[in-house]
C-alpha cells in the first residue's frame, strides 16, 4: 500500500482541516473580512462510516452528503456520535420524508413543489428545517437550481411553509479553470442576496451564502461566501466521478 492509498489517521484529518481551515482564513483577510463569519462544511459524500469516525474524532461535527440514501444510512449507523447532517445534493419529492426525519439543514431547495413535500413531512414530525435556496448562476441546463430571475417570487412564497427556516442562498459555479467566470457566478449569488435584503430581509434569514468546493472555495470567500463545502481537500480523491452526484 503506498501513502496515497493508506486510510488518513486522525491527525491526518486534523492537519487537513487545519491546512483548509487557514486557506479559509486568509481568503477572508485578503478581503478584509472576519474569518470567523466563514463556515467550513466538510462534504464526505463516498467516504466509509469507519473513516469518518476518524474525521470526526479530529473535529468535524457537521457533514454534509449529496445523496439522500448515503446520508440517511450514515445517519444511522453513525448515531453514536455527535454530528450534525446536511443535504446538499438535488432532492426528488419522494425522498422528502427522509430528509425530514433526519436532517439537520437542507442546502439545495430549487422549487416549492419541493418546499411542500418538505413541509409536510416536517409538520407531521414535529420538526423544521434549515434551509438555502439553490440558485443556477452559471446558465447552464445541465445544473440544478432557480434561474435567478425566479428567486424573488419563490422567496415571498416560501413563509407559507412554516416548518422551513430560510438561512440564505447556495450555488454551484461553472465548472472551469477560468477563475473570471467562476468569480462571476460568485458574485451573481451575492447580488441577489443583497438584493433580497434591499426588498424584505425577512425573507432570506441570515442571509448566508453557501458557494465554494475544494477547487474554489477561496475564490468564494473573496466573494463573500458564509459556507464553503469542501471535499476533496480534506478527505482526498474520491472513486467515483462526479457525474455520480452531479447532473451531466
Amino acid at each position: 500500500m503506498t501513502d496515497a492509498d493508506a486510510v488518513p489517521t486522525t491527525a491526518d484529518f486534523a492537519r487537513r482541516l487545519a491546512a483548509v481551515r487557514g486557506r479559509i482564513d486568509d481568503a477572508a483577510r485578503r478581503v478584509d473580512r472576519d474569518p470567523a463569519t466563514v463556515r467550513l462544511l466538510p462534504v464526505s459524500k463516498t467516504v466509509p462510516e469507519a473513516v469518518l469516525e476518524r474525521a470526526v474524532a479530529a473535529g468535524c461535527r457537521e457533514l454534509g452528503e449529496n445523496k439522500v440514501q448515503e446520508a440517511k444510512r450514515k445517519h444511522a449507523n453513525m448515531s453514536h456520535l455527535d454530528v450534525d447532517w446536511s443535504v446538499i445534493g438535488h432532492l426528488q419529492t419522494n425522498k422528502a420524508k427522509d430528509v425530514a426525519a433526519f436532517a439537520a439543514e437542507f442546502q439545495a431547495l430549487d422549487s416549492l413543489r419541493v418546499a411542500e413535500a418538505l413541509d409536510r413531512r416536517l409538520q407531521a414530525l414535529g420538526r423544521s428545517l434549515d434551509v438555502y435556496v439553490q440558485v443556477n448562476t452559471s446558465g447552464e441546463e445541465s445544473k440544478y437550481g432557480l434561474a435567478p430571475a425566479d428567486l424573488p417570487e419563490v422567496l415571498r412564497a416560501l413563509p407559507a411553509y412554516s416548518a422551513l427556516r430560510v438561512r440564505g442562498l447556495m450555488t454551484l459555479a461553472v465548472f472551469s479553470e477560468d477563475t473570471d467566470r467562476v468569480r462571476r457566478c460568485f458574485r451573481v449569488l451575492r447580488d441577489l442576496r443583497d438584493h433580497a435584503l434591499d426588498d424584505d430581509p425577512d425573507l432570506i434569514g441570515d442571509g448566508h451564502l453557501s458557494m465554494g468546493m475544494s477547487g474554489d472555495f477561496e475564490a468564494a470567500v473573496e466573494q463573500g461566501a458564509t459556507c464553503v463545502r469542501v471535499g476533496q481537500a480534506i478527505f482526498g480523491a474520491r472513486p467515483t466521478p462526479d457525474s455520480y452526484y452531479w447532473p451531466n
